[in-house]
């Protein structure tokens, strides 16, 4: 969907100009994995409008494949406007203009899924079983088990506005319990499920092969069953205790909370992709949430990664010391780096 940023802080009512920018979760996760090097493909639906074609010009020019994407000549492209404010304060405001979109048309029938098959990793967010029953029916087959299905990631992704009805407990619950791989922040999860206890969600999330939860600045903890056989990890393979990591987050010096959940999907998933350890692939996400922390907008340019690589190899005193600020992701030296964590 299309974006629109404030001018300046305060009430939706007192903005007087926004900016014209590109949104969507899935889209977010998208770009960023793009430009940190991996290929990716984003399949949507927009409509034929210009909103439609802004999108597409600008997710192709991340360096993700749209030739997927297809164009809805009867629904027009979603946007939403937003505030600046933490989306976590009273402050925060949002509305979307999403029912009736492109988007909400997409079904079992409009997105087969022979579009997904073939990937390493498929990911959803519950954003889109909100958007209608056909979108929920969607997310249902795709989630469904079958032979060489890829790894399943689901951002829990809870938007109370967008959601219609009572059902988003239940749903977004029954979506992560299908999937190999769950990422869930606690605020949401608190409220959603009543607990942002890891081990509670574990045991009312018991399919996934791997759980994150995510406790915005402080930290953020990964669950993962042992593999099975052959390496089987997804629902079903046998079970035994997790194997649990935690990795506090770095300080960080906050310019606009909006897209740091995606850019840590995108970080955690760039390390599962790369086949990196769990403490790498947490350090990753945080690196990657850091990136669009400090930059204003939906999406920030990643590190580079080289660079993310080397901070994550940081000793635990040092990753304990590791201050990021604005314009950290170009900064140019290792000794800048030394800088930072002392």
């Amino acid at each position: 969907m299309v974006t629109f940023l404030p001018s300046r802080p305060g009430r939706l009512a007192d903005v007087p100009a926004f900016t014209r920018a590109i949104g969507g979760a899935e889209s977010n996760v998208a770009c960023t994995l793009a430009v940190a090097g991996h290929r990716v493909r984003w399949v949507g639906r927009v409509g034929t409008d210009g909103f439609g074609d802004h999108l597409l010009d600008a997710i192709a020019a991340y360096g993700v494949d749209t030739g997927a994407v297809r164009r809805d000549p009867h629904r027009p492209t979603g946007v939403y406007f937003r505030t600046d404010a933490d989306r976590a304060t009273d402050a925060h405001e949002v509305v979307y203009y999403r029912a009736g979109s492109a988007a909400s048309a997409m079904s079992p029938d409009t997105v087969p899924y022979a579009t997904v098959a073939g990937t390493r990793i498929l990911h959803l967010t519950g954003i889109t079983a909100a958007l209608s029953a056909d979108c929920r029916a969607l997310l249902y087959e795709l989630t469904a088990p079958r032979p060489g299905r890829p790894l399943v990631s689901f951002d829990v992704n809870h938007r109370p506005a967008l959601w219609r009805d009572d059902a988003a407990p239940e749903v977004l619950r029954d979506l992560a319990d299908r999937a190999d791989l769950v990422l869930v922040g606690t605020d949401e999860a608190e409220r959603l499920w009543g607990t942002a206890d890891p081990a509670a969600l574990r045991a009312l999330l018991p399919g996934p092969a791997a759980l994150v939860v995510k406790d915005g600045a402080r930290t953020a903890l990964a669950l993962e069953r042992p593999p099975g056989p052959e390496g089987a990890t997804g629902p079903g393979s046998p079970t035994g205790p997790d194997v649990l990591t935690v990795v506090p987050a770095p300080r960080v010096e906050v310019v606009s909370t909006v897209g740091a959940g995606d850019a840590f999907a995108a970080g955690f998933l760039s390390g599962t992709l790369r086949g990196l350890d769990a403490r790498a692939r947490l350090r990753h996400g945080h690196l990657m949430a850091a990136a669009a922390l400090t930059a204003p907008g939906d999406l920030a340019a990643p590190p580079r990664r080289a660079r993310a690589d080397r901070l994550a190899a940081l000793g635990t005193d040092a990753w304990g010391r590791l201050h990021l600020g604005p314009g950290w992701t170009s900064a140019g030296t290792e000794a800048d780096e030394e800088v930072r964590t002392r």
